[in-house]
């Protein structure tokens, strides 16, 4: 067996610790996928194919942990003002070449020199603050979702148990497991907290919505909307791919990159940004192709997937297969399986992968750059990740200058 053979092997472990670590991003995937089909019509089959199939890829390519999320702009904006599939696949059509462009042409490095490690520690800190408000808000019942479906556990038969929420009682419950178990090796947070949640859903009425869930063999349709019109393509563009591109550059691209340098070491020698770039232009073809969402490498998804124990990729083959499995095997009832899973559960995920990835910003020294990620953290949360990272460039910029002091 030759060392290249044995390096490549060495990169990908099935275990406990991989499985749960594969398990750790569904607080970001599962609710803006469910939300996408269910408010924007984008065919389950397609996207959940395209999801796996970039798991397993980029765990093959990169042969570290790597994430795989939607867009949030893209996807928040769209369920918000229910866009057409054809919209969203133009919006994806969109990304596809202009992450292709940054990557081929090598554009993307140079914009990145540019980014002082201040801004990109604010984008950190901001998606993990930001996570984190996302999942105390899934526990309370309280997100934008939750509120548009008219109960805090839409998917459940049972929202109170007494007079307590059962979605704040689950979040509780599995949120001081989840810390008790942290770092066990016997018995993985990240595994109790999704078995726990799929046990919670089938005794608190999840399974009654089962009974559409057929075995079989499902394959994926190619432009099950058609191809996006002209029309589609600038509303596309105004809308969702242009707003989107600075977090994208910022979250899924440097801070994806510098984090898992951090996490992985020289194991993470083929995470560059044009091939992250590249990548994602790729999976955001294929995706448009086959009518999923649009797909990114986020930096708060590898958070989540170290915290609860990705090490390696392996833990993109058990998921990656995992989703393959669902929605080749069960068609559109993949989604009725993962509803299951209480959106309270899913929200401790989110707490604990936003905690993790708010921790990056503990190399900072200087009191200017702590200055400059603090307020992206304040303006991320008032407006969005884009303009605090236009922000906070701005920031870095005058204070290097030396006229401002903080």
């Amino acid at each position: 067996m030759t060392d290249n053979h044995t390096t490549f092997l060495s990169a990908f472990r099935f275990n406990r610790m991989e499985l749960a670590g594969s398990l750790g991003d569904l607080g970001t995937l599962l609710p803006l996928a469910m939300g996408l089909i269910m408010v924007n019509g984008l065919d389950p089959v397609g996207l959940f194919v395209s999801v796996g199939l970039l798991y397993i890829l980029g765990g093959l390519y990169y042969r570290v942990p790597i994430a795989v999320q939607p867009m949030k702009v893209i996807s928040a904006y769209a369920i918000a003002t229910a866009a057409t599939p054809a919209q969203i696949s133009a919006s994806g059509w969109l990304l596809a070449g202009m992450l292709l462009f940054l990557g081929v042409s090598g554009l993307v490095d140079r914009v990145s020199r540019l980014i002082p490690v201040c801004v990109v520690r604010g984008v950190q800190l901001s998606t993990g603050v930001l996570l984190m408000s996302k999942g105390a808000s899934f526990i309370a019942g309280t997100s934008a979702y939750q509120q548009a479906q008219g109960a805090p556990e839409p998917f459940l038969s049972v929202q109170f148990l007494g007079p307590v929420p059962v979605g704040a009682l689950i979040g509780a419950v599995l949120g001081v497991a989840a810390l008790l178990l942290l770092n066990s090796r016997r018995f993985p947070a990240g595994l109790v907290v999704v078995v726990a949640g799929f046990g919670c859903g089938l005794l608190l009425g999840g399974a009654s919505g089962l009974g559409g869930v057929h075995a079989g063999f499902f394959l994926p349709e190619i432009l099950p909307f058609g191809l996006p019109s002209g029309v589609d393509f600038t509303w596309a563009l105004l809308a969702l791919a242009l707003p989107q591109i600075p977090m994208t550059l910022g979250n899924a691209v440097i801070a994806n990159r510098d984090l898992s340098h951090e996490y992985f070491g020289g194991q993470s020698r083929r995470v560059t940004d044009r091939a992250l770039c590249v990548s994602m232009g790729l999976a955001n073809m294929l995706a448009a192709l086959l009518g999923g969402m649009p797909l990114c490498h986020g930096a708060g998804g590898l958070a989540a997937h170290y915290r609860f124990g990705a090490r390696t990729a392996g833990s993109n083959l058990l998921i990656g297969g995992g989703f393959l499995v669902l929605a080749l095997g069960l068609g559109a009832g993949a989604l009725l399986v993962l509803r299951l899973i209480p959106l309270a559960a899913l929200g401790v995920l989110l707490v604990f992968a936003g905690v993790q990835l708010g921790l990056a910003i503990m190399d900072l020294r200087k009191r200017s750059d702590m200055f400059v990620t603090l307020a992206m953290c304040g303006i991320a949360l008032g407006l969005n990740l884009a303009w605090a990272f236009g922000a906070g460039l701005g920031l870095a910029l005058v204070l290097r200058k030396g006229t401002v002091r903080v």
